[in-house]
Parts: structure tokens; sequence; C-alpha cells
């Protein structure tokens, strides 16, 4: 979220509650009617004490981005993708039509933040994108600081969305990066964070049937697991790199399964690439595991 955009919900917030009724150069709007901003279901920095950080939030702050001239690919690597994208409750009610014209194809979802924050527009965005006719799925970030990986993994599967083998159903996905609250590796040793994601993804293949892809940055997976390799075989990778092209994967994985590529552009939210055609892309949505 942009920083200048969040302090200034926050002075609006805080004028709300003090029975302001204009703040001149902030440009807050007043609440509807009945509209308690402290309670309310949508404003999601407030709910549950969690704050809605969307995939990829961190990366860009931390990692930077390439110059937009440089995101330029040979014809044939055009050719051997699917557009897609992912949203948060950043997006809110998505013009899912819109989203298809514009190439999407495919698209993750936040589901879950912790164990309190559930996206408050997930069913429209999940349901929605299903329903035009993409192949979807649901993701989870991770505060490993915050609770058990077990914890943190039945919290995503309670409210992430029927998983099942019907070809339009992507693999659960984590999303490992930065901590937004504090120390980049949430106060964890490498061994600590390994043990983290495989519970996560242990208790996530037991009660769905399918290891959850890896949504990480060769940058942070490097810093906090130690560049552990030992996933590579079992999940997915989704790596974010703004840039040119994927450059290095992390360890254990030969090749990636989607790439987000830029955080914002003609599709909603993110935007991405699966690396493959789109019946490798059904495939994906097809296999129990």
């Amino acid at each position: 979220m942009n920083v200048n955009f969040r302090l200034s919900r926050m002075v609006c917030r805080n004028a709300w509650m003090a029975g302001a009724i204009l703040l001149l150069g902030v440009g807050c709007a007043a609440p509807a009617e009945g509209q308690d901003p402290e309670t309310d279901t949508q404003n999601d920095d407030l709910r549950a004490g969690s704050e809605d950080h969307t995939a990829g939030s961190q990366i860009r702050l931390h990692e930077g981005a390439d110059a937009p001239e440089m995101l330029t690919e040979s014809a044939d690597a055009v050719a051997a993708t699917v557009l897609g994208c992912d949203v948060s409750g950043h997006q809110g009610n998505v013009n899912w039509a819109a989203a298809w014209n514009a190439g999407a194809r495919f698209c993750y979802v936040k589901a879950t933040e912790g164990t309190s924050y559930r996206n408050p527009y997930f069913a429209q965005q999940y349901n929605g994108s299903y329903n035009q006719g993409m192949i979807r799925g649901a993701y989870h970030f991770a505060l490993p600081n915050n609770s058990s990986g077990t914890a943190q993994a039945d919290f995503f599967v309670d409210h992430g969305g029927g998983w099942s083998s019907d070809g339009k159903t992507l693999p659960p996905a984590l999303d490992m990066e930065y901590n937004p609250y504090g120390a980049t590796c949430y106060g964890l040793s490498a061994a600590s964070m390994v043990q983290w994601v495989r519970d996560f993804s242990n208790r996530v293949h037991a009660r769905t049937r399918k290891y959850p892809m890896i949504y990480t940055s060769t940058s942070w997976w490097s810093q906090c697991t130690g560049n552990n390799g030992s996933f590579g075989s079992t999940n997915p990778l989704w790596i974010p790199r703004y840039g040119s092209s994927v450059g290095t994967l992390p360890a254990g994985w030969g090749f990636h399964t989607i790439w987000q590529y830029a955080d914002s552009g003609s599709m909603p939210g993110d935007q991405n690439r699966f690396n493959g055609a789109y019946d490798r892309l059904q495939a994906l949505a097809t296999n129990p595991d």
C-alpha cells in the first residue's frame, strides 16, 4: 500500500473519531451513514489488528524494480506464457469482465493473513474470477512470528475456498516475504523458518491433498532460510521480480511456475505470467498434488 495513502487514511480515521467534519488538504471522505470507521468490516487496516499486505508489497520496498523500458521479452517467450493477476482487499470488487478483456486467464486471490485477517472481498474475487472463466487460486500472507505454521495453515484452509482437481482451481499458495512489521526474517533462525514453512506445507497437503505453491523472492529466501533447497520437488515456485527476466531462482527449484513481473498494469492488482501453455496451467489446476 502507498505510504502516503496509509498516512492520510490514518489521519482521516482519527478525524472521524474526533468528530471532525472537514480536513483541508487531506481529502477525507466522511463515513457512510451508519458506518463506524473503527469497526467497519471493509476497513481492512483495522480488522483484528492485522493489515492487508499484498503478494509483493514488501518485495518492491526492499528490492526495487528495473526501469519500465527494460520490461521486454522475445516473441517466443511471450508465446509460451499465460497472463494472469493477483488481487487482495485493496482491489475491492473487481470487474472481472474487464480483467478478462485485458488478457487475464488466471488470478490468485488473497484469502488470509496470520490468524486473524480475512479479505472481506474474497467471495466476490474468488467466485467472480471463476464465473468469468478464469482459473483461480487463493493465497495466504504468512506472519511466521505470529503463530505456528500449522495454525496459519488451518486458518487459511478454513477460509481459503474449496480446493478441487477441477482444472479451474490452482493449488493453495503461501506468500513468504519481508516482514512488514519489523525484522526481515521475523526474528526466526533459518532452521526455524524452514520448519515453519514445512509445517504449513504439510498441514495444507494433509487437508487439501495439494502442496502449496510458495511465493518468495530469491533474495528473501536466501537470507531467511539459508537458501534451503528442500521444497523444489513438492512445492511449485511463484517468484516476484520486477525486471526484464525472472533472474536467479532460489535453491531447489529448476524452474519457476509463475512470475510476478510487475505490480501494476492493464490487469487488476499485480501482473503475472504462467510459465507454460494454457493446457499446462489446466494441468496444474487438475493434479491432486
